[in-house]
């Protein structure tokens, strides 16, 4: 066995090179001479418990700890922190410290046993050490074992962190239907294409964005991709849903609060711009905070600055708001239901999404795309649509937008059941039934949808004249927007002119 300060130099050194207490007693081990032992245990004060976070020694299964926690009565408990935390090293017959204090000495552990306490870690631990002289052994290893036992704690809240922020990105993906947080959008070079230009174009700025679309448009996607694109790519990026977010506490979850500042303010609380500090903070729905929260968000877009809830000290952030609304706000301006001047801040660089119906050429992509997604959440075999399911698709006029399609999608599947995907059933289409043999002649007879789409939009043409747009044009007589009318008029080959003079 080397030295006390020789042993003393090598545990600062191992302490210093490893943040694993494991790591820490296995190369502080063979310094201690043949036959030693070590472990180090942590307590648990509000559960009466002992915990083995490392040992090294044993020779043979008999020698392990029958348990890696040991629980205590209050009682010996506390006649073991008295052990514990006294300044000398206690030194004692592990037989007669395991009569003693049950639980202390691990099962197998023969001889003089040193007990040292470890207060300097956080939660306290205890040193056990059994060489032939271990004393003077055990005074020396003591703030070294203290710092190598909090550098394992530390590790260990650290590596809890990192799994909840991968179990919040898994959660977040699949919200979002998407394999990686850096998955191209369906769309970007087609339906979304201008979108995407515009979001190229200001993501290098800090400018607020108002991203204006119907539900279910993606309006959160394209947030994300703003955010992933400009230089707070490292930095946070929170989604707020402002409205649904109580009125009374509104400014708490945005600003914070002090302790006591209402009843429940049990302590301080970060708000959500506090949290947001050096990167992207998106605010959903923002048309559907009250008049109060308005004021003091302009306030925070004008010079970065607010105070909590029932605090005196102004805080000032770097936090780049993104807001989101599938309001008219300008109406809702103009009725006096939202600030003009908090208007005018958030729109500074607006940016539309078009809703499905009106980018049917990304109807096929977005469906694979849910295929997918729907196939690996439901464990099924993927299936693709055919082309009569996606003729159903682009038929539908969407009110729900990208999000119905990929509920309709995963139903699909479902009712498939990973033979096939039932995209009618899923949509709440009527098939006409198949007639029987002896009717076959009757059913060829019946129409292509194609044919039977044909025919109704030149049923309107010729009622509108071959206008299109318009209160009097085809468009509104068949409820449909004009660009999609005019897409599926060239699919068709359908020419307007030819019912100009009808």
């Amino acid at each position: 066995m080397q030295s006390p300060e020789s042993l003393l130099a090598l545990a600062w050194r191992l302490a210093a090179q490893h943040p694993r207490l494991p790591e820490f007693v296995e190369g502080l081990h063979p310094a201690l001479g043949e036959g030693a032992r070590l472990a180090i245990r942590r307590l648990d004060a509000g559960a009466f418990t002992l915990e083995t976070l490392a040992e090294v020694g044993a020779s043979g299964p008999e020698a392990m700890p029958e348990s890696r926690r040991t629980v205590f009565s209050p009682d010996l408990w506390a006649a073991l922190l008295r052990l514990l935390h006294q300044d000398a090293v206690w030194v004692g017959s592990a037989t007669a410290l395991r009569e003693r204090y049950p639980g202390l000495i691990p099962v197998g552990w023969r001889g003089p046993v040193a007990v040292a306490g470890l207060p300097r870690a956080n939660p306290a631990g205890v040193l056990l050490l059994a060489p032939a002289q271990p004393g003077d052994v055990a005074e020396a290893l003591r703030e070294p074992c203290a710092v190598a036992l909090a550098n394992e704690l530390r590790w260990r809240e650290l590596a809890s962190g990192r799994e909840a922020a991968e179990a919040e990105r898994h959660a977040l993906l699949l919200r979002l239907k998407r394999q990686d947080i850096s998955d191209s959008i369906v769309g970007a070079e087609a339906g979304l294409q201008t979108v995407m230009e515009a979001v190229d174009r200001v993501a290098r700025t800090a400018t607020p964005v108002l991203i204006l679309g119907e539900t279910g448009t993606g309006k959160e996607v394209v947030a994300r991709a703003l955010h992933m694109r400009s230089r707070r790519a490292e930095g946070p990026f929170l989604r707020v849903n402002c409205g649904a977010i109580p009125p009374d506490l509104i400014d708490s979850e945005l600003f914070g609060h002090e302790r006591g500042s209402f009843t429940g303010a049990v302590g301080v609380r970060r708000g959500w711009f506090e949290r947001a500090d050096g990167g992207t903070l998106f605010l959903d729905e923002v048309g559907e905070l009250p008049p109060a929260a308005q004021v003091r968000l302009l306030r925070v877009l004008q010079d970065g600055s607010f105070q909590r809830v029932g605090g005196e000290h102004t805080l000032n952030v770097d936090v780049r708001v993104v807001a989101a609304t599938n309001r008219d706000l300008h109406a809702a301006v103009v009725a006096g239901g939202f600030r003009e001047d908090l208007w005018f801040r958030l729109a500074v660089f607006p940016i539309p999404l078009p809703p499905l119906r009106e980018r049917l050429q990304d109807i096929p992509a977005l469906a694979a795309h849910f295929c997918l997604r729907a196939a690996e959440r439901l464990g099924l075999p993927p299936r693709m649509p055919d082309a009569a399911d996606l003729g159903l698709l682009e038929t539908y006029p969407w009110p729900g937008n990208v999000r119905e399609l990929a509920s309709v999608i995963e139903r699909a599947a479902i009712l498939g059941d990973g033979r096939k995907l039932e995209v009618a059933r899923a949509l709440g289409v009527t098939l006409v039934p198949r007639p029987p043999r002896a009717e076959a002649g009757v059913a060829a007879a019946l129409p292509t949808l194609d044919s039977a789409m044909r025919g109704h939009i030149e049923a309107a043409l010729a009622r509108c004249h071959g206008r299109i747009e318009g209160p009097f044009g085809a468009a509104r007589l068949l409820a449909m927007n004009p660009h999609t009318l005019r897409s599926r008029m060239r699919k068709l080959g359908i020419a307007w002119a030819t019912f100009r003079g009808n």
